[in-house]
């Protein structure tokens, strides 16, 4: 029976050095079943081996097949199980289990940018997005350094100087380490705007660099003024200094003068009022004054070398007479007694107008007697020149206006003579 074990025992190793040990399943390995294939690359796989397991969240997923290299970059195909979803700018690490556990490749999504596509069959994941951690031997290593004489020395100095700087400034010490918390916390808040600030940073960085050339002829360009602001600076000087002396005049002079000032303010407010009421009057009267004696819209009526008139006259005799004597001055005292009689008034030539019936006459007007009251004579009324054209269409002022205007117009001629 011992020999039957024995040759049993023989068969088996056999079998097992002519396959390859690297080719027997560990225990607890990648789960059998459909599977994709994954080239990871590194820049150092360690002591990373065959049969290493791959993971994802510290899943075991599938394992490590191959190891080669590939100049100076290690190559590692990976077998994945075929229900892993993994995006396709996935990242990949090599790993440790414990600090004296076995090393393996662990996979998962991106940090820090959004995932995009699927990993599946034949992908390659570059040398870009794969890292691996700090060896045990590093870190020993690393702390070896400093033990020996690399700068314990120098931490026991600083123990004992930052002692005695805090001895009896505790309060302090914490209140200032408490407001660092506090700055801290609030940097860590504005992480975002402070970033956006570097961004911006460094895009005005990029853009003065594509513009050098141009900032240095323009600091080239500032030499000859800064020579000159140099050459002139006690004459600036004196400037600013006098500038300073007649802005203290220039107050004292505005202290004495306020109440003037507002006296004066004062006194213009009622024209101002009056102006304010006055409104588009003022304006209107202006526009009048630089045409005078035609009104502003008289170049409607212009037609060549004409001016399109339409004119009124109201020869009523006994209004003129009644206007007449309205405007007569005061009477005088004389002494009682016979006074002397009016001569008749004349009777008035009436004009004609060519194109119009001729007007009655009127019969001669009774002699008023007023003691003590020379009545002017009124002479003949001119009479109308022949051939006035006289041409039918819209006057620019009204019937009423022209009437008047005209009259006052007659009037005025037959009193000056």
């Amino acid at each position: 029976m011992r020999r039957v074990f024995a040759l049993l025992t023989v068969v088996s190793l056999s079998g097992c050095t002519s396959g390859g040990l690297a080719d027997v399943p560990l225990p607890g390995g990648a789960p059998r079943g459909p599977s994709y294939h994954v080239v990871v690359e590194f820049a150092d796989v360690l002591d990373l081996v065959p049969q290493s397991a791959v993971k994802v969240n510290d899943v075991t997923v599938g394992n490590v097949e191959d190891i080669w290299l590939a100049g100076w970059t290690a190559s590692v195909r990976v077998r994945v199980s075929a229900d892993v979803r993994l995006p396709d700018n996935a990242t990949a690490a090599v790993r440790q289990t414990s600090l004296l556990g076995e090393k393996f490749v662990a996979l998962a999504a991106p940090v820090g940018e959004p995932a995009r596509g699927e990993l599946s069959n034949g992908d390659v994941i570059p040398l870009t997005r794969t890292r691996r951690t700090a060896e045990v031997e590093e870190v020993l290593a690393a702390l070896g350094m400093v033990l020996s004489g690399g700068g314990l020395g120098q931490l026991q100095t600083i123990n004992r100087e930052l002692g005695t700087a805090l001895r009896g400034r505790e309060d302090e010490a914490r209140e200032a380490l408490r407001q660092l918390d506090t700055f801290i916390a609030g940097l860590d808040a504005q992480k975002a705007d402070i970033v956006r600030a570097i961004d911006a940073l460094d895009r005005l960085s990029a853009r003065l660099a594509a513009q050098r050339e141009t900032v240095g002829a323009a600091v080239d360009a500032l030499a000859p003024g800064l020579r000159t602001l140099a050459e002139q600076r006690g004459q600036l000087t004196a400037a600013l200094d006098a500038l300073g002396r007649l802005g203290t005049v220039g107050t004292r002079v505005i202290a004495a003068s306020r109440d003037d000032t507002e006296a004066s303010i004062a006194a213009l407010r009622p024209i101002l009022d009056q102006l304010a009421r006055a409104g588009d009057d003022l304006p209107k009267a202006m526009d009048f004054l630089l045409s005078f004696p035609f009104p502003p819209n008289i170049t409607g009526a212009i037609v060549n070398d004409r001016v399109r008139l339409h004119v009124t006259i109201d020869a009523d005799v006994a209004s003129i007479l009644a206007n007449l004597l309205a405007a007569a001055p005061p009477a005088v005292p004389r002494p009682p007694g016979p006074g002397p009689r009016l001569p008749g008034l004349p009777s008035l030539p009436l004009p004609t107008l060519p194109g119009l019936p001729p007007l009655p006459s009127l019969p001669p007007l009774p002699t008023p007697s007023l003691p003590g009251l020379p009545l002017p004579t009124l002479p003949p009324l001119p009479p109308l020149a022949d051939g006035l054209p006289i041409v039918e269409g819209e006057a620019p002022l009204g019937a009423a206006e022209a009437r008047q205007g005209g009259l006052d117009a007659l009037l005025a001629g037959g009193l000056s003579r």
